[in-house]
């Protein structure tokens, strides 16, 4: 098994940190050996990549990923398995001003 490597780049505009915190956590109680870095970066992002693979773009879709389909897809990752893009939660609580 390898050690996939995670990379979580948030808006710190819209505070997304907490979500990437808690995603990352989620990962590390699951796959303790996983790799996973939050980093702040471009407006409106929450970009999730495992080992170099965009797998969740809220730049393009608007929406934070399934963290559990993101486990699975970690798991994946670290059997070698192909790395595969996630589903993302739905839109509940969007506001425009």
């Amino acid at each position: 098994m390898s050690q996939p490597r995670i990379d979580i780049e948030y808006c710190t505009v819209c505070n997304s940190k907490p979500q990437c915190l808690e995603l990352a956590r989620t990962i590390r109680e699951q796959i303790p050996e996983a790799d996973v870095i939050c980093h702040s970066g471009r407006r409106g992002s929450f970009e999730v990549q495992i080992n170099d693979t965009l797998v969740h773009s809220k730049l393009a879709s608007l929406a934070f990923p399934d963290y559990a389909e993101v486990l699975d897809r970690v798991r994946d990752a670290q059997q070698g398995l192909p790395i595969r893009p996630v589903a993302q939660q739905p839109i509940t609580d969007c506001v425009i001003q």
